[in-house]
């Protein structure tokens, strides 16, 4: 879940680790902690500003996840496009 609540503070642009620590409400080597997680997962980048480290969410890869996450519960056609109909 904790996760979750960083990727979508990531969706809405680039944030330092303090502003994620902020908006989760987590310690800083737990923040840390997941998004070197997601850093593996190739869904999130880094990079340094000074003393500041940035984190931004990848687009191309999120997308890529979201549809194979979509082709694994069903919910896409082969083409990708749109949920799948009810009907065989």
């Amino acid at each position: 879940m904790n996760r979750l609540r960083i990727v979508r503070r990531l969706a809405e642009g680039e944030a330092t680790v303090t502003e994620l620590i902020d908006h989760v409400g987590l310690s800083q080597p737990l923040v840390s902690w997941h998004l070197g997680k997601l850093r593996l997962a190739g869904l999130v980048e880094t990079r340094r500003a000074g003393r500041e480290t940035l984190t931004r969410l990848l687009p191309e890869a999120w997308d890529q996840f979201a549809t194979y996450e979509r082709r694994v519960l069903g919910l896409a056609r082969a083409g990708g496009a749109g949920p799948r109909s009810a009907t065989p």
